[in-house]
Order: C-alpha cells, then sequence, then structure tokens
C-alpha cells in the first residue's frame, strides 16, 4: 500500500514568457528596472542583462532595442574579434539621467517582478491543498517521537485538507515537535516568485530564511544549459516554505511592510508561506490578545485570500493558500469565542504521555544520545521520583534529565553513562520548590 519512496515532482511550472508582452508589464516600468539595473550593475552585454533581469535573451534584446530608440542605451560593438562575441552596450547620458530619476521614485532594480494577476494563476496551479501527504511520509518525518496511537490517523486528514488545525494540550509534550514534523512532511516542490507587482509596486517574497531552494541534479543543470530555462525564471523552484513564528508575533507582521528607503515593500509573512504552512506556536503568549489575532485569520482562512493596503491606502486581495496550525499550552475555550473555534476546522489534543509512552520516550531518548537505557535508572524514577509529584510524565522530561546527566559527568570527568545519583541531581533542576520563595 505504501509505496512511495521519493517526494513527488514540482508542481505545474509558470511558463516561460516569449515576448515582453507576456511579462504582464506596464513598457514604462520595465524600461526603468531596465536602466536602473543597468546603472547598479554596470551590465554591457546581452548575457548579463537577461541574467540580472530574470528573462530570456530574446526578451532582454527586445527591451534593449526599446531603449536604444528611445537614445537610453547605445551600442559600444564586439568585446574582442571572435566571431561569437557579444555585442557590448552601455547608457547614453540621457538614459543615465533616467535612471536617476527612476531611483529616486524606487530603488528597485534586478530580477522583473511578477504581475499579481499572474501569480494568483501560479498559486493555483501548486496549491497546499493539492499537496497530498501519505501515511508512509507523515509516519517517516514523526519517526523521532512517541505518538498515542491514533495521534497520526487525526493528524492525515487535517494536513491533507489543507484547512486550519489547532493543536492544544499541556506543555511540553511535543506540539512544536508535531507541527515540525508536518512541515517536513511536505516533501514536494513548487514556484516561489522573487517579487510581485501591483499598481506599478514592488513587493519582495523570496526569502532565504523562509524559503529553501530546491536542489538541482547536475544533469538537469547541464540540460537546463542547452536548451534554455523551462520555466519563468522570475519565480525560484523552492520547497514548499514553512514559517514558524512564536511569543514575537504581532499583528503588524501580518501587514506589507515599506521600506522608505528603497521605496519597496516586504511581503508579509502569510504571504512568503503561501503554498506552504504557517505555525503560529506558542499562541497565548504574544502581546496581541488570542482572539484578536484568530479574528485577523478568519476572513482568509475561510475565503483564501487576504486583503492588503499600501501607502496611499489602496487594498488589494493576495492569495491565501496556507495550512495554518495554531499550538497552544492554554485552553481553546478560553482563548477564543465560539464563533472563533468553530472556524478552525481540526482541534488535536496532544495530552502528558501515559507511564508506557514515557517508557518508550525514555528508550527511544537514550538511544539518540548514543547511551543504553539504564533500567535501574528508570525504575528508579517510576517508582521513586514520579510519584512524588503525582506520576505526571511529560515528553520533555526524558531528553532533559538524560542532557543534565551527560552535563554533570562531563564536568566531573565521569563515564558516559546513567546513574541514580546523577538522575537525582538532575531531577533537582526539573522542578522548582516554591516554597523557598
Amino acid at each position: 500500500m505504501n509505496q512511495m519512496a521519493s517526494p513527488p515532482a514540482a508542481a505545474a511550472a509558470p511558463k516561460t514568457p516569449l515576448h515582453m508582452e507576456d511579462l504582464g508589464l506596464e513598457i514604462v516600468l520595465m524600461r526603468d528596472i531596465v536602466l536602473k539595473t543597468f546603472f547598479r550593475r554596470n551590465l554591457t552585454s546581452l548575457s548579463e542583462t537577461a541574467k540580472a533581469l530574470a528573462v530570456t535573451p530574446p526578451i532582454a534584446q527586445e527591451l534593449i532595442d526599446h531603449c536604444r530608440e528611445n537614445n537610453l542605451i547605445e551600442t559600444l560593438g564586439a568585446r574582442g574579434a571572435a566571431t561569437t562575441s557579444e555585442l557590448r552596450y552601455q547608457l547614453t547620458e540621457s538614459g543615465r539621467a533616467r535612471a536617476l530619476d527612476a531611483l529616486q521614485q524606487s530603488e528597485f532594480y534586478g530580477a522583473f517582478p511578477v504581475p499579481m494577476e499572474q501569480y494568483w494563476k501560479q498559486t493555483a496551479r501548486q496549491s497546499i491543498s493539492d499537496a497530498v501527504i501519505t501515511q508512509e511520509r507523515l509516519e517517516g518525518s514523526m519517526g523521532h517521537l512517541v505518538l498515542p496511537a491514533g495521534m497520526l490517523d487525526q493528524l492525515g486528514p487535517a494536513v491533507n485538507s489543507g484547512r486550519s488545525v489547532l493543536l492544544y494540550g499541556p506543555p511540553g509534550n511535543g506540539k512544536s515537535s508535531i507541527s515540525n514534523g508536518i512541515r517536513n512532511a511536505l516533501g514536494d516542490n513548487i514556484y516561489v516568485p522573487q517579487f510581485l507587482e501591483y499598481g506599478g509596486q514592488v513587493i519582495s517574497v523570496y526569502d532565504p530564511i523562509v524559503h529553501t531552494l530546491a536542489k538541482t541534479g547536475a544533469e538537469e543543470q547541464s540540460s537546463l544549459r542547452r536548451a534554455g530555462p523551462d520555466f519563468d525564471q522570475r519565480y525560484l523552484l523552492c520547497r514548499r516554505p514553512s514559517v514558524m513564528t512564536g511569543g514575537e508575533l504581532t499583528l503588524d507582521m501580518l501587514d506589507l511592510n515599506y521600506n522608505q528607503v528603497s521605496r519597496t515593500y516586504q511581503a508579509p509573512l502569510q504571504l512568503k508561506a503561501t503554498g506552504g504552512v504557517f505555525i503560529v506556536d506558542d499562541l497565548g503568549r504574544q502581546v496581541e490578545p488570542p482572539q484578536a489575532l484568530i479574528n485577523r485569520w478568519i476572513v482568509p482562512m475561510e475565503t483564501s485570500f487576504d486583503i492588503l493596503t499600501l501607502q496611499s491606502g489602496q487594498k488589494f486581495m493576495v492569495p491565501f493558500d496556507t495550512l495554518v496550525i495554531f499550538s497552544t499550552n492554554f485552553a481553546p475555550s478560553e482563548m477564543f469565542d465560539g464563533a472563533a473555534l468553530r472556524r478552525i476546522y481540526y482541534k488535536i489534543k496532544i495530552d502528558s504521555p501515559s507511564r508506557e509512552d514515557f517508557i518508550k520516550v525514555f528508550v527511544k531518548t537514550s538511544r539518540q544520545y548514543k547511551l543504553n537505557p539504564d533500567e535501574g535508572v528508570l525504575t528508579h524514577l517510576l517508582k521513586k521520583k514520579y510519584p512524588e509529584h503525582g506520576n505526571k510524565f511529560q515528553n520533555y522530561h526524558a531528553p532533559f534529565l538524560i542532557d543534565q546527566m551527560l552535563s554533570i559527568a562531563e564536568y566531573e570527568g565521569r563515564p558516559r553513562e546513567m546513574s541514580i545519583d546523577l538522575v537525582d541531581r538532575a531531577w533537582e533542576n526539573l522542578f522548582v520548590d516554591d516554597s523557598a520563595v
């Protein structure tokens, strides 16, 4: 039944533009970007121009010819005597003046942006709702965790739905790790625009912190050089993105960020996460009230679009194609009203482990630390230490105790192994004594 050996191929590629008109941008905007890029990067050849603007050489030639016709770029002749040498170009005085004037309006130059209308179509081709996660892949991404029976049967359908998910339960039991596992289970690739354009304004989308470039084999790269680009080079092929935020999340991080110096916009987090996963960890520990954060998400989660605002006050729609995962240690009913809870489609409780599951966690963690599980230490914990605290097990206890034991042993020059006296000393750091305060 589970025959998946490798992640699926990339989503449908954005078609390579063949002519200037296919770029979908106003000619004045394209001309100014060409001139600013020539000026900032000191371009001189057709191949350099095509690469810098992320277009094919024929389109780059069309753009250069347009600028030459308007006395903005001039030809200097070929470099060298070889018949294969490229013509050299430079800005004319008028071109340099126009470039400086355009830089006063916006410092943006380089790869052409993708018009918002085209981006909507590409988003539909690579929707997160089409990213099917198989049982095998989800189990593989969660293999380092000990999960209660039936947990993956709850998570799988929730993730494949592409709808919002709420993970809740007591702290220290792996909600963040499960969120990361879901993210890692998304093994395919999508096309991420470097920049978007709306109303003549440029929005930066690609972020190396969020987006991981897909690996391309040497054979595929060689084929690409021979045959030319097989997708619109204004996009980058990346793994499905994932954004994780915690207590630092504020409402203004979900709005466009305008750079007063460059006069360009930085995409908000949810737009960068398009086609991927947005994880809101530690919900309830932000400065903003949880209800306010959820209210910000309600319309996008239900309609699959978000509304952003430019500096001018103009509002426009962007696709909202994101799997949103909320993770909290607080009781959901204490943070949200009924309307908000109703709009979160999947609510999965991540509870404290049972005694049996804690034993599995302890054994697995020991092996991850390359230690033999010490039966005497484990028995001491189960019969002596945990009964003193109501037998309340948590998943983080095992790695915490083992790490502490090894730190003490290393400091004192002792063998790298467990012992009852070491675990007793580590236990003292697991809990605090409020009576001493």
